[in-house]
């Protein structure tokens, strides 16, 4: 504990990274306060039909990655939640569009060219979200809250136009922490937002075991250890790889190759357990509102059980299809982002090659194999991680609670966590300073 401290310590003696943090804590809290600030014309104080209606469905979810600012009809309601789906949507058409392939293979152009297309359709969406929540609005909460009228063609223009600005702003502060703070600055947002509802949600338990009697503070200790012990599995989830021996060919004083095992350049490529990370859950949670969402057009008997069974999100069925699309989706996504065969002839060109593998054809193949080995047992863990919220729920945890244990939050946090720490760490050992992981000596500099 004592060198983790003089660890911590060592990161405000270097002023760069000193300047970023502050730069990345001042932000985050900009972004705080902006999910305080009500949107002009409504009463605060009647939003309490909308804070009921964020306790299951959708809503909680937009809620709880917005940090209550869905909630609360905040100019930051929407969040940033239009960019993520943006985003999703310029990955996916990179596939099927070649003009987005070619952007996507032109380097730092390429990649200005299409985070200016994604803003552009982040805008776009918000567009359509916005009047979406306003009618969400009118359906919810009493009519007296709407201060300029119940139908006020202003009050409809102004909040859609607020809306849209904040979630434009919201973006900007993500690009301007991934410039000039520390972190992914979209991901911290989505993250400061899930972590802003955790307190809460710990004194609801605390109230529900200890105040009311329903267990007492042994059960909130055993959940907390819990808790803990899903933390670690996500960790090992995220940072878990296949390590793919590779060996490259030396270069000898005459000008040949020599190929020897011995002689050559030993690597490895490394194939992550979960190379799709949250995408699958993401995907899957979209999904699963459609049927909802169409079983509700009908009045039927039928039709009304299926909206009940796929609306609530703890619910038998909902988790076992859930689990299934995370299963499939998590194999989709990673063959559209792991380029086996694009790794094999990168592999060649580069003169080097897998023991035992033929260059090429033969590689990717193999790679490919290897690939699907390593992901299905990543899928299964994922899934699990997605539905044991649900699990944890039919143990008489509150839901507010029982969102922590598993699912998008719980895996986001971890993974902005992850490359948060692994950013510091890079400043600390380029300023010869053991990073946070390891002991609080310094290093000498090596001349």
């Amino acid at each position: 504990m004592k060198n983790f401290i003089e660890s911590f310590k060592n990161v405000w003696k270097i002023e760069e990274l000193r300047n970023r943090i502050l730069f990345t804590l001042g932000l985050l809290l900009v972004y705080r306060f902006g999910a305080h600030v009500t949107l002009p014309g409504i009463d605060a104080t009647q939003l309490s039909g909308l804070a009921g209606q964020t306790d299951k469905g959708i809503g909680s979810i937009l809620d709880m990655f917005t940090g209550g600012a869905f909630s609360k009809a905040s100019v930051f309601a929407l969040g940033i939640m239009p960019y993520i789906s943006a985003s999703i949507v310029v990955q996916l058409m990179g596939i099927a569009i070649p003009y987005l392939q070619k952007l996507q293979k032109d380097g730092e152009s390429g990649r200005k060219k299409l985070n200016q297309i994604t803003r552009w359709l982040t805008i776009g969406i918000t567009l359509l979200q916005g009047p979406g929540y306003i009618y969400n609005l009118y359906r919810t909460i009493p009519s007296s809250a709407f201060l300029l009228g119940f139908d006020s063609f202003s009050f409809l223009f102004s909040s859609v136009l607020i809306l849209t600005t904040g979630t434009i702003f919201a973006m900007w502060l993500g690009e301007k922490i991934t410039d000039k703070g520390i972190g992914n600055g979209i991901s911290l947002l989505i993250m400061v937002g899930i972590l802003a509802r955790l307190p809460q949600a710990l004194i609801q338990e605390f109230q529900s075991r200890v105040t009311n009697n329903n267990g007492g503070l042994m059960i909130l200790v055993i959940e907390i250890i819990v808790w803990m012990l899903v933390i670690i599995a996500c960790v090992l989830l995220v940072m878990a790889i296949r390590k793919i021996p590779v060996q490259y060919a030396r270069r000898t004083t005459s000008g040949d190759f020599e190929q020897d095992m011995m002689g050559g350049n030993r690597q490895w490529i490394p194939l992550k357990l979960n190379s799709a990370g949250v995408m699958p859950i993401i995907f899957a949670q979209a999904i699963m509102f459609i049927p909802a969402a169409l079983a509700g057009l009908s009045q039927s008997e039928t039709s009304q059980s299926i909206a009940g069974a796929f609306s609530n999100m703890f619910g038998l069925w909902y988790n076992i299809v859930f689990a299934l699309l995370i299963i499939i989706f998590t194999f989709f996504y990673t063959a559209i982002t792991v380029p086996t065969n694009k790794m094999a002839d990168d592999l060649k060109r580069s003169g080097g090659f897998i023991p035992g593998i033929k260059p090429g054809v033969e590689t990717a193949d193999f790679l490919d194999k290897i690939m699907s080995l390593v992901t299905f047992p990543g899928s299964l863990f994922l899934a699990l991680i997605a539905v044991f919220p649900a699990i944890v729920v039919s143990l008489d945890v509150q839901q507010s609670w029982a969102m922590f244990y598993g699912g998008t939050s719980l895996i986001i946090m971890v993974g902005v966590a992850i490359d948060t720490i692994q950013q510091i760490n890079t400043y600390l050992l380029n300023k010869h300073y053991d990073g946070l992981m390891k002991s609080g000596k310094n290093r000498k500099a090596v001349a």
